[in-house]
C-alpha cells in the first residue's frame, strides 16, 4: 500500500466513523505520525510502533470521541494523562477552534507535545506538566472546562476524582475504556454522585477492521464538586471513593 493510499484509507475510515477530514487535516495527521515515529525511537511515547496501528489505535480511536462530543469548536477540553496526545491532539486537528489543555506530568512527553503543536501550527493549546489532583484545586482549572477526557489512565473510581472537579457544572466527563468497564461502572457510582456527576451513560464504538468494541463512559456534571475533592496527590488511587 503506497503512502497516499494509506492516508486515503485513513480518511475513508474516519468518514465511516462520522468524522470526515479535509486534505489539510489528513496532511496534519501525516506530520503527527512522522513526529511520533521519530521521537519514539529516542524515548518511550507509545508501545504502538507500526504506522498502520498508530493510525487505527491512536488517531482513529481518538477521533471516535467526536461521536459523543459533537462539534467542539468554541468549546474547552482538558485531556488528563494525555501521553503522546491522545485523544486531545487528534480532536484539536478535527476541531481547530477548540480550546485544548493537555495534562502530562512527564516533562519529556510534554516536549513532544509542544513539538507537535509547533509543527502543526495549532493555536489555543496549553500544555501543563502537573498532577491532576493539584490541577483540580487550582482556580484557573477547577470547574472551568466543557469536557474532561482521559484514555487508559486509571480505574473509574479514581478517574472521576481527577476529571469531575475540572468540569464546569453542565460540562461532561468522557472516559475511554476497554472491556473492563463493565466491572468498573457499578463500582464507580458512589464516587460519581459524591463528586457532582449524573448517572453515567455507556456507549460503544468498533474501529474499522476490529471485532472488539471500545467503550465511552459519559458523565454529565450536574452539581458542584465538594471543595475537599480532589484529595492530595496519590490518594484517589490509594483509597478510591
Amino acid at each position: 500500500m503506497t503512502v497516499s493510499t494509506e492516508w486515503e484509507q485513513f480518511a475513508a475510515w474516519a468518514a465511516s466513523l462520522g468524522v470526515p477530514l479535509t486534505p489539510e487535516q489528513v496532511a496534519q495527521f501525516a506530520i503527527y505520525q512522522q513526529l511520533l515515529l521519530d521521537w519514539n525511537a529516542r524515548m518511550n511515547l507509545t508501545a504502538v510502533r507500526e504506522p498502520a496501528e498508530i493510525r487505527l489505535r491512536h488517531f482513529l480511536d481518538s477521533l471516535s470521541c467526536a461521536r459523543v462530543t459533537g462539534d467542539l469548536n468554541g468549546r474547552s477540553l482538558i485531556d488528563v494523562g494525555t501521553g503522546a496526545g491522545f485523544p486531545g491532539l487528534p480532536l484539536k486537528i478535527l476541531f481547530p477552534h477548540m480550546r485544548l489543555t493537555l495534562v502530562e506530568s512527564v516533562a519529556k512527553k510534554g516536549q513532544f507535545l509542544q513539538a507537535v503543536v509547533d509543527a502543526l501550527a495549532l493555536e489555543q493549546v496549553t500544555i501543563v506538566a502537573e498532577r491532576a489532583e493539584l490541577l483540580g484545586q487550582m482556580p484557573q482549572h477547577r470547574q472551568q472546562y466543557d469536557w474532561a477526557t482521559a484514555r487508559a489512565v486509571a480505574e473509574l473510581r479514581t478517574l472521576v476524582e481527577f476529571l469531575l472537579p475540572l468540569c464546569r457544572v453542565g460540562g461532561t466527563v468522557l472516559a475511554q475504556k476497554g472491556e473492563g468497564v463493565h466491572e468498573e461502572l457499578p463500582n464507580g457510582q458512589t464516587a460519581v454522585r459524591l463528586l457532582g456527576g449524573a448517572q453515567p451513560e455507556l456507549a460503544e464504538v468498533t474501529l474499522p477492521g476490529r471485532e472488539q468494541p471500545h467503550y465511552f463512559v459519559i458523565i454529565k456534571k450536574v452539581g458542584e464538586t465538594p471543595e475537599k475533592y480532589p484529595r492530595r496527590v496519590g490518594m484517589p488511587g490509594k483509597r478510591p471513593l
